[in-house]
């Protein structure tokens, strides 16, 4: 099969151009575009400096053996992140790579400034940003109705604007009555949906998305993927998504980071690095 590429303004666009009948030529052309900016000819959204992020860990030890001060249990650092560096051009599609304890959202909740970079800097240039995490920025003694004032506040957003998107956001979120119930009543399911619904809304200049893609009904998981690309293919937000799912990646993804054990193993073109990753990871079975 035949393939050309076109380069025009930033923007990398790989087309299907094979030649057949109108007949036979049933289905729809793919295309796919990709946003890569030449050095120097982009606005930052997102720029990262050498950032590490460590945890404190103890030894596990008894009960017992706590009370005996020269069995204390000692403390250990663990780097969950080391020397992130790299920059993201605004309007950039990112997604995060890398098998489970890699760093990856930990990196995530560093950016959206929920972890504090022990070394290095985080510089989002004055954007907004909001991070779509199950677990992650709900009272949960709090309704859902409740939650999405408080979310869209912390996001910055005025009391009036929350009120008057309220019914978009409840709409779409799928809830019905269980909008008015405590968030600790709502499954993983129910969680994303109201967490993507208050994205999906208020939009912010950033968009940080942990797995929430793939968390829900498959009726939603449908509607929230067809929402994400409708929000991003007008470059107006940069997104970095951390995922399992290869095919969501290559699908929304311009670029994508591979971290593994805390570094970055590679970035650039999500196809190339993932086609790396699947290889490294069947070298590891």
């Amino acid at each position: 099969m035949a393939e050309e590429t076109k380069k025009s303004e930033g923007m990398i666009i790989e087309e299907d151009t094979s030649k057949q009948s109108a007949e036979t030529n049933t289905e729809a052309r793919e295309e796919r575009v990709r946003y890569i900016p030449a050095p120097g000819t982009y606005e930052p959204a997102i720029t990262l400096n050498n950032v590490s992020i460590s945890y404190t860990t103890m030894q596990k030890t008894s009960i017992k053996q706590m009370f005996r001060r020269k069995n204390r249990p000692k403390k250990e650092a663990f780097e969950a992140v080391r020397g992130a560096t790299f920059e993201i051009p605004k309007g950039q599609i990112v997604g995060i790579t890398g098998k489970n304890g890699s760093g990856k959202s930990t990196l995530l909740r560093a950016v959206a400034g929920i972890f504090s970079a022990n070394e290095g800097t985080i510089d989002l240039h004055g954007n907004t940003v909001s991070l779509l995490a199950i677990g992650v920025g709900f009272q949960k003694s709090l309704t859902g109705r409740e939650n999405i004032l408080l979310s869209g506040m912390l996001l910055g957003f005025s009391e009036e604007k929350i009120r008057k998107e309220m019914p978009r956001i409840i709409k779409f979120s799928e809830l019905g009555d269980f909008i008015d119930k405590p968030v600790r009543t709502y499954s993983s399911g129910m969680y994303s949906k109201l967490a993507f619904s208050i994205t999906a809304v208020l939009e912010t200049d950033i968009m940080l998305i942990d797995e929430v893609l793939s968390v829900g009904d498959r009726h939603f998981k449908k509607k929230s993927y067809k929402r994400m690309k409708k929000m991003i293919q007008n470059r107006k937000h940069t997104v970095m998504i951390v995922s399992h799912s290869d095919a969501t990646l290559r699908s929304l993804c311009d670029t994508v980071i591979w971290m593994n054990d805390g570094d970055i193993k590679m970035i650039g073109d999500a196809d190339e690095v993932l086609d790396a990753y699947e290889a490294f990871m069947e070298g590891e079975d």
